[in-house]
């Protein structure tokens, strides 16, 4: 029986189409782009042209795009760089409590080692952050804000022009991680007020180890990497021409195909939901039912154990995870769980379901019926332990 792949926030198979852009660039012309002779220069301007089209394709300037290695890159040096850039105007930065950990993490390192300080705006028990919250925590020192457009783990997405909105009046550089929102949200920087943007092929059928971090013009803004002269001094290191040629089909195509496939991947996942929901008892949906991303849902279940409930699952054929794949060797529980007011226990019973183009109904019902048997079992054993 073939193997069902839920896991697509963690990452997603790379495209056909992606795969044969990248060819040339991994066969015949390996040529470094900085190099002057015609093989490198050939190298140098499929950069240039995917520079174009992932600016197009998210409503900024070709200038305004730095390549990265990816999001955790591109987040820490959108923060740290616009941190340190605008220190001498105050050193306070402003995020939400659901943060992906390579947000949460620069920050307090900016705390910990350079005197910087920090408001984490907590979440209402949807996983959505109240703009007035934003609007409350910024002091006039504050020079940074950043908040995600769509969480990894519970899929909630944040109402992040209002938000931005509120930051560019009180003269605060925005911030937005957009590594799970740019499959499935149009993202239009001309008329959204977003200073940086963090975004990574691997989340959209593109290649690993590629992303890109928007500089819009005018923002005072550090590099992290320096060395070289790549990208404008803005990074520094050869550029992975292949992969950023990938990158720019992949996000072609997602943006091409965005609404017929959020429209599809969200009845399947209403399906899901539905069927959790309705058939297996002391189940919960975490984060709101319809502010969230069309492909995730994220429960709870009481009386199961939830790295249990995935290796059951992964016997069974079925990949799925719990929550971050950055966090999920911790057994610590999910701190964006909790941030919504889950306990431990709850917290520690989750899993989380992520649907992708490959998904189909069949596997759908396939998950649903190994979950209910699974689980039903779990109950039984841990009732069994407990009978004297």
């Amino acid at each position: 029986m073939d193997a069902i792949y839920l896991d697509h926030a963690a990452t997603t198979p790379l495209r056909a189409e992606v795969r044969a852009a990248m060819g040339p660039f991994l066969d015949d012309n390996f040529a470094n782009p900085s190099s002057i002779y015609r093989l490198a220069q050939e190298a140098r301007a499929a950069i240039d042209r995917a520079r174009d089209s992932i600016a197009f394709s998210l409503g900024g300037e070709p200038q305004e795009i730095v390549f990265t290695s990816g999001g955790t890159e591109s987040n820490n040096a959108a923060i740290k760089g616009a941190a340190f850039a605008n220190r001498d105007r105050g050193r306070h930065i402003v995020t939400t409590a659901i943060e992906h950990h390579a947000v949460l993490h620069p920050v307090e390192e900016l705390v910990e080692r350079f005197g910087f300080e920090t408001t984490i705006v907590p979440v209402d028990r949807r996983g959505i952050v109240d703009p007035d919250d934003i609007g409350q925590a910024i002091r006039p020192d504050t020079t940074l804000l950043s908040v995600m457009w769509a969480n990894n783990e519970i899929g909630t997405v944040q109402p992040v022009e209002e938000i931005a909105a509120i930051a560019r009046r009180r003269g605060v550089l925005v911030h937005v991680d957009a590594v799970q929102a740019a499959p499935f949200l149009g993202i239009d920087l001309a008329t959204v007020p977003i200073d940086l943007l963090s975004v990574s092929a691997h989340k959209l059928y593109g290649p690993k180890g590629v992303g890109a971090l928007v500089v819009r013009r005018g923002t005072p803004w550090w590099p992290l990497l320096t060395g070289g002269g790549q990208e404008r001094n803005r990074r520094a290191g050869t550029e992975n021409v292949a992969g950023i040629v990938g990158f720019s089909r992949a996000l072609e195509l997602v943006v091409a195909e965005r609404q017929s496939a959020a429209a599809r991947l969200r009845g399947l996942r209403d399906v899901l939901i539905d069927g959790v929901l309705g058939r297996i008892a002391g189940s919960f949906l975490n984060g709101d039912r319809e502010t969230r991303l069309p492909n995730n849902a994220n429960f709870s279940f009481d009386g199961v154990h939830g790295e249990s409930l995935l290796v059951g699952l992964d016997m069974a054929g079925v990949m799925a995870s719990s929550g971050s794949a950055c966090t999920s060797g911790s057994l610590e529980p999910s701190h964006v769980l909790r941030a919504i007011g889950l306990p431990d226990a709850a917290a520690q019973s989750s899993l989380r379901l992520t649907l992708g183009r490959g998904t189909t109904e069949a596997e759908i019902q396939r998950t649903l019926e190994t979950l209910v048997g699974l689980i039903e079992r779990q109950r039984t054993v841990a009732a069994g332990w407990r009978t004297p």
